[in-house]
């Protein structure tokens, strides 16, 4: 029990949290926690935080669970790597973050990223037809991907529109969403066309039409990732991403905190430079938290000195966040 909870969208006091039979945490008022075991903590507790965009392969994540962060979405590796650190993340007592991952880049014949140093050999599988997207779904299911990630950059081969809509199709029929990296002029529109469900980045290379937008807006949602655009420095893109973004929020778009932890000088851990970059698009404290939580998290972040929902202390405040574990030994009160 803490002296307040934040869940499902707000701050409560008077209530407590329990692990059900299911393994999911869940808010129940305090008459309803059990006495005997109860471990009391001083501030705030609340969902685990999650980072949606991460390379598992260029970060190591018990820094970044250190540094706040309880789950982590990988959108793309290679798949026997990712298998193996999943199951490492699922031992008792791992100081890992919970991982959910794409598997590998589905690109074009010599797309993206198979022309970039940092992209490990094993980490994209290319797709020679529509016949052969199917195929490509199955392999990355069978490796335990519980999302599909797919690249579509201006700047090399992309999928044909037709490609890129069976892969679409398959993954949907495996009840998997589709990630898509777009990348440059054209591409979030192609994106949006195919019923893709999530892009991994706020498009940054040109600023979108508002028709667009509402199309997104109404049938995907986008990861944040707006520091990798400067870290920190002004950056045009960055200024782009953002208008974007509020405007994509203004038409009703979800987004999801993410910071493609792994593309430079990112801090492992809770990201305050995104969190301020998610305030300058528009986003309040409580929205910035739902994008940052799931409502099924298993794990649960706790604040110590308690959470502060004022714009200018809140990102600084939410910085230290800690998830808890056996570890954790507040002091009671």
């Amino acid at each position: 029990m803490a002296d307040s909870v934040w869940w499902g969208g707000r701050l409560r006091a008077g209530v407590a949290l329990r692990v059900g039979a299911d393994g999911v945490v869940k808010p129940v008022p305090v008459e309803m926690a059990p006495v005997a075991g109860t471990r009391r903590f001083p501030g705030t507790l609340l969902p685990g935080l999650v980072d949606a965009h991460v390379h598992s392969a260029l970060v190591d994540l018990a820094t970044v669970r250190a540094g706040g962060i309880a789950g982590v979405w990988d959108l793309g590796g290679v798949p026997s790597s990712l298998e193996d650190l999943a199951a490492r993340t699922r031992q008792p007592g791992s100081k890992l973050p919970r991982l959910r991952y794409a598997g590998p880049f589905l690109i074009a014949p010599g797309g993206y990223p198979s022309d970039r140093v940092w992209a490990p050999a094993g980490s994209w599988r290319e797709i020679t037809s529509a016949a052969d997207a199917a195929a490509a779904v199955t392999e990355a299911r069978s490796g335990g991907a519980s999302l599909i990630k797919v690249t579509a950059h201006a700047g090399g081969p992309r999928l044909p529109q037709p490609t890129l809509e069976a892969v679409v199709g398959a993954a949907h029929a495996a009840g998997l969403e589709v990630v898509v990296h777009a990348e440059g002029p054209g591409t979030a529109a192609s994106a949006c066309a195919a019923g893709v469900d999530i892009l991994a980045h706020t498009p940054w290379t040109e600023r979108l039409d508002d028709t667009l937008l509402r199309a997104c807006a109404a049938g995907m949602r986008w990861i944040s990732t707006l520091d990798i655009h400067g870290w920190g420095d002004p950056d045009p893109a960055r200024e782009i991403a953002v208008d974007n973004l509020r405007r994509f929020i203004g038409y009703g778009g979800s987004v999801r905190y993410g910071t493609d932890l792994g593309n430079g000088p990112l801090p492992p851990g809770i990201n305050i430079r995104e969190i301020h970059s998610l305030q300058s698009a528009g986003l309040d404290p409580s929205q910035i938290l739902s994008a940052m939580t799931e409502s099924d998290s298993p794990e649960i972040s706790w604040i110590p000195s308690g959470m502060d929902l004022d714009p200018s202390r809140f990102a600084d405040v939410l910085a230290t966040a800690r998830v808890v574990d056996d570890a954790i030994r507040p002091s009671c009160r």
